[in-house]
């Protein structure tokens, strides 16, 4: 149940978690996960913004409330928009800060604690932006009492997708021993028959412990074992995990298992935790990007977690339905534009095959402000939250540290800096990129990234209409980036609007045929640079995706291949084209791959 209101008042505060929020006002019933704004026919919904109460009701097993030592019993939430309080039968459990991660609360002494086995969740969630969140934003008040109501404010974004809000992704309540495993990770090396596996295991609540472990395949064999908290696996003749259409077998995934075993008190316990493991390597040079050694080259997407009626909600049809859509498409890679998606999406990503610039919510810093230290503490703080859930995913080949930041500002260098260095020492096993649209002259990130990745929209934002002058100042752009920093390019983003069903010939701005000529321009000078230092192109965007209004924005961005209901314009064809015969030049496999077919796993 969802309840919105001003949660100013300390006395409302008190009645929630004094009692049910059915004893103190009107409440709606509220999916989760979801965003709440499209739920209701309530136009007051749709642009809120402040304090919305959830709460929900729970009988929990005896066994789980009983026994010496009685079992662990956690919360998770796997992400809430933007701030979140929570509580457990009135206690407070935990807050957490970011929109995107997950986050979760040991409530083993509360539920324990009490002679009921109803368990009484109350989350109290806001979704207001400031320069210090990420995204950023602002609240902009209306002081003139002429043309707004009393304390009238909207709030002031700069990013161009929705400011869904809500519990956009699973909770749930499970159990560990008293003793458990808290983290893995591992990092892999592999040459021509060997694949070594290097694991480090946590474990929490006792020191008496001992760790073994099980390296499986998909057929269940056991290819490696070992033992104790450090160590190394060797696989012999090992099955690498390759991306689509780069290999007959992509998104091929170990299971590493791992047993604890531990003494608290006179009981032994016993925690089980089955990792997927994909064995690859990932290596940047001046030119090329490679896998496993050979050269890999991004043709796919960015996306959004977007759809109707629940906004940015984990669904999972939809999801589905995507990875069948760019399996189609021929696409063997995506951006997660602009925030860290959902684990069930990374899931996917590492049993199909989908390699994925993983990109934090770093998206719209664009204030001066938002370069300080307080800003700067909680985008570290969200890189660690990023990296610790993703560090094991073999889809994951790269992370984005932000988004088109004001990066031309002098505070942005030591910004960025700090946040890549930062992000490297988390995790040197893989490149670390930002994407930028700034001036090459003046962009005081990129000495720091590994790749550079260019956002480019000629002949729409720049000189739009004139597809003929995209030839000339692509090329520039690419050649002036590849001159300053001697790293590869992705182009991570290109696009244009089009309407479905409108169309014009000659091509005009906004029809099918307009998207279709631009898409077409870029791929005339991508398929020179390529040869060169060009690593990648993504297309902006899969799908099309809701913005605020505006007087550009027709019920959203349109830049979409696919509607926002996942039906083809026209530029899906041509792109579809473009991909395949790309994975035809580039495969190892039987050039049988054409714009008709596609291959199944």
């Amino acid at each position: 149940m969802l309840s919105a209101e001003s949660a100013e008042d300390e006395q409302l505060w008190q009645q929630h978690l004094d009692s049910s929020i059915f004893n103190t006002g009107p409440v709606i019933d509220m999916p989760v996960p979801a965003s709440f704004n499209d739920i209701t026919q309530d136009p007051s919904l749709e642009n809120y913004i402040g304090w919305v109460w959830y709460e929900k009701e729970v009988l929990l097993p005896l066994r789980w409330l009983q026994g010496d030592p009685a079992p662990r019993v956690v919360l998770r939430f796997g992400s809430a928009h933007y701030y979140s309080v929570v509580w457990v039968n009135g206690v407070q459990v935990v807050e957490h800060e970011g929109g995107h991660l997950p986050f979760e609360a040991d409530i083993s002494s509360v539920v324990q604690g009490s002679p009921d086995p109803l368990c009484r969740i109350t989350v109290a969630l806001n979704n207001t932006l400031t320069p210090h969140t990420l995204p950023p934003g602002s609240i902009q008040y209306m002081a003139d009492k002429s043309r707004y109501p009393k304390n009238y404010f909207v709030q002031d974004t700069k990013f161009d997708f929705f400011n869904y809000a809500g519990i956009h992704r699973p909770v749930v309540l499970y159990t560990t021993p008293a003793a458990y495993i808290d983290d893995i990770t591992v990092t892999t090396t592999s040459s021509d028959s060997v694949a070594r596996v290097q694991y480090q295991v946590s474990v929490v609540g006792s020191t008496a412990n001992s760790l073994s472990l099980s390296l499986r395949d998909q057929e269940g064999k056991v290819v490696a074992t070992g033992d104790g908290a450090v160590g190394e696996l060797k696989v012999l003749n090992p099955n690498l995990w390759w991306p689509y259409l780069m290999h007959e077998n992509p998104g091929y995934l170990y299971s590493l298992e791992v047993k604890m075993q531990a003494q608290v008190g006179e009981v032994l316990l016993e925690d089980v935790y089955t990792l997927p493991l994909g064995i690859r390597t990932v290596h940047v040079t001046s030119t090329q990007f490679l896998i496993n050694g050979r050269p890999f080259y991004f043709h796919g997407v960015n996306k959004h977690e977007d759809a109707d009626i629940r906004g940015k909600g984990l669904d999972w049809p939809l999801i589905v339905k995507d990875f069948n859509l760019l399996r189609w498409l021929g696409a063997n890679s995506f951006r997660t534009s602009h925030y860290p998606y959902a684990e069930e999406i990374m899931d996917l990503c590492d049993a199909y095959g989908i390699a994925v610039i993983d990109e934090s919510p770093g998206v719209g810093i664009k204030l001066p402000e938002s370069f300080g230290n307080k800003s700067l503490q909680h985008h570290l703080a969200v890189m660690e939250e990023l990296v610790r859930r993703d560090k094991n995913r073999p889809s994951v080949v790269m992370w984005s540290v932000a988004n088109e930041p004001a990066s031309e500002l002098p505070p942005a260098a030591h910004y960025f800096k700090t946040v890549i260095a930062h992000t490297k020492a988390l995790d040197p096993s893989r490149p670390v990129t930002f994407v930028t649209d700034a001036n090459y002259a003046l962009d005081r990130g990129a000495p720091y990234v590994d790749v550079i990745c260019v956002n480019s929209y000629f002949s729409w934002y720049h000189d739009p209409g004139h597809l003929e002058v995209i030839p000339l100042q692509l090329t520039a752009q690419f050649d002036n980036w590849y001159k300053t920093y001697q790293k590869p390019i992705i182009q991570s983003e290109y696009g244009a609007d089009s309407v479905p069903g409108l169309h014009s010939d000659p091509p005009m701005m906004f029809t099918e045929e307009y998207q279709q000529a631009m898409l077409r321009e870029y791929h005339s000078v991508l398929d020179k640079k390529r040869k060169e230092y060009v690593i990648g192109e993504l297309i902006w965007n899969f799908a099309d995706f809701m913005t605020n209004q505006g007087t550009t924005r027709v019920l959203g961005n349109k830049k979409g291949i696919f509607t926002r209901q996942r039906q083809p314009k026209a530029a899906a064809f041509v792109l579809r084209d473009r991909y395949w015969k790309i994975a035809n030049e580039s495969s190892c496999l039987p050039p049988v791959i054409t714009s008709h077919s596609f291959y199944l796993k």
